[in-house]
């Protein structure tokens, strides 16, 4: 087992490699598609490969006409089958800590809790990746308030690393007559402000952390954009007075969530490429927001 990852892992890598040269040729074809439909000249730089990128471009279709990169690999098989999570802890987490995950658990639909106990992240990653688990949520806290979170992709990653803050569980609010019931139906998706490129990705790390709903799942999650603070919120509605008559009930936990890196490989690779990691002097610009508007 430990063979055949790591010959995946160089497969991964390579075709990652070769994306470089895909893109250049892509750009020369799309060139010469332009001259072609305008009726322009080929440009000069291009002639002599003319021939050759037009007998390529005469064998394309809409599919192969556009370059795939590894991003789109990394979740390749999500649509054919349900996200499975191992949810877990840094080591002797406090009673808060504890209570949170417990609350996660149900969030994420096909979540599985384990107890960290002295294993390394090394040991937990491959024991996921022979079960066939999807993600791997790690959980932080700094004197008893949870205040990280990371979310690595298995097999090769991406892992994404969150700041997490203004936590507040189903246990902390007094007030549980309020609260709606915790449905584990597979939840509705909501992402509000997500219009950058780095936005688009956080989405598609989030998005696949969860099954496809049923049409009727009366239970919607909220990932909202706020100048770089991604907001969450749990809901769920019944429609007591008819079609047009909704009630909204929170169901908790709700807490922010404020992305600093996302890696190329899984958290145990500290070898693997920093995709995006947000610097000190980014914190200056106040009017400009990275995940989106």
């Amino acid at each position: 087992m430990h063979r055949r990852n790591i010959r995946l892992r160089r497969e991964y890598l390579y075709r990652k490699s070769l994306e470089g040269k895909e893109r250049l040729l892509y750009e020369k074809k799309r060139k010469i598609r332009e001259a072609l439909e305008e009726g322009k000249p080929i440009p000069t730089e291009l002639r002599n490969e003319e021939a050759a990128l037009r007998k390529e471009i005469d064998l394309e279709d809409e599919i192969t006409a556009v370059p795939r990169s590894t991003i789109d690999d990394e979740y390749a098989n999500a649509p054919e089958k349900d996200p499975k999570i191992l949810l877990t802890t840094s080591r002797n987490p406090s009673a808060p800590l504890t209570q949170f995950v417990k609350e996660l658990k149900i969030v994420f639909p096909n979540a599985q809790r384990m107890n960290r106990g002295g294993q390394v992240i090394s040991e937990i990653i491959e024991t996921c990746r022979s079960h066939d688990f999807t993600d791997v949520i790690l959980v932080h806290e700094n004197r008893g308030v949870p205040d990280g979170i990371v979310i690595s992709h298995l097999p090769f990653g991406p892992t994404a690393y969150f700041g997490l803050l203004n936590v507040v569980t189903r246990h902390d609010i007094k007030d549980k007559k309020s609260m709606g019931t915790m449905s584990e139906a597979y939840p509705h998706l909501i992402f509000d402000k997500f219009s950058t490129k780095l936005g688009d990705r956080t989405v598609n790390i989030l998005k696949h952390l969860f099954p496809v709903p049923k049409p009727d799942t009366k239970r919607i999650l909220t990932f909202a954009n706020q100048s770089d603070y991604i907001s969450f919120r749990h809901h769920v509605y019944e429609k007591n007075g008819g079609p047009k008559s909704i009630e909204l009930k929170e169901v908790g936990p709700r807490f922010e969530l404020r992305l600093y890196q996302i890696k190329l490989g899984t958290m145990d690779q500290d070898e693997a490429q920093i995709e995006w990691v947000i610097k000190p002097y980014m914190n200056t610009s106040k009017k400009r927001t990275l995940l989106g508007d």
